[in-house]
């Protein structure tokens, strides 16, 4: 069984159930609006999948010493990156272009919560948190499109991509578990999770964009 398969049908403890879930969902028009930039959804898309597996090279260089960290994210690693290939070939396949990356507002305003000071846990968990929330939104996008696509051959490529995302944002938060106090752990995610939703809230609805 893959790792995706694993933590999708994995029974999940009460508490970890309770911390999780976005606040705000999707605004239906964006479905519609990526299907109509295809190239550029998919070339953001692509961007996405590689920023991750860098992220999480990032995180094992930075915390070497925490072993299970670095066991977990190892494989990650090579799996964003094979879907970073996915998405480029399924680019190629259409007669598409990979554009330029675009500057991630999504991700730039969810940085401006990130603990700067403080304790070192204090930061290591943010990391951790924001990591999960994004591999969260990327999820219900994902599921979005699965469902409301009109080319069934996407909406199947993109329900591979909501299974996996949902495996990884359920691992960041275990590793938060594993190194910080569960308590401070929930709060934290609440707080992320309150402040994600303005962003939600302000953020323009565009097609061009996975987050």
């Amino acid at each position: 069984m893959t790792r995706a398969g694993y933590f999708c049908s994995m029974e999940l403890s009460q508490d970890t159930r309770n911390i999780l879930g976005l606040q705000l969902p999707t605004d239906p028009r964006w479905v519609d609006l990526a299907e109509k930039s295809l190239e550029e959804i998919l070339t953001d898309h692509a961007y996405c999948e590689q920023k991750a597996a860098l992220t999480c090279i990032s995180l094992i260089q930075r915390y070497s010493d925490k072993e299970k960290l670095v066991e977990e994210l190892s494989p990650i690693v090579t799996e964003e990156w094979g879907h970073f290939r996915l998405v480029l070939a399924e680019l190629q396949k259409r007669n598409l272009k990979l554009g330029r990356q675009r500057k991630d507002i999504y991700v730039n305003e969810l940085l401006k919560f990130e603990a700067k000071g403080g304790s070192e846990d204090a930061r290591f968990l943010d990391k951790l948190l924001m990591m999960a929330l994004i591999e969260a939104r990327s999820c219900e996008r994902f599921k979005r499109l699965s469902e409301g696509l009109n080319d069934e051959y996407l909406q199947r490529f993109y329900r591979r991509f909501m299974e996996s995302e949902a495996g990884h944002y359920t691992l960041f938060i275990e590793l938060a578990e594993t190194y910080i106090d569960k308590e401070k752990v929930r709060r934290r995610w609440k707080e992320w999770l309150d402040y994600e939703t303005e962003i939600i809230k302000n953020i323009e609805v565009r097609g061009d964009r996975i987050h």
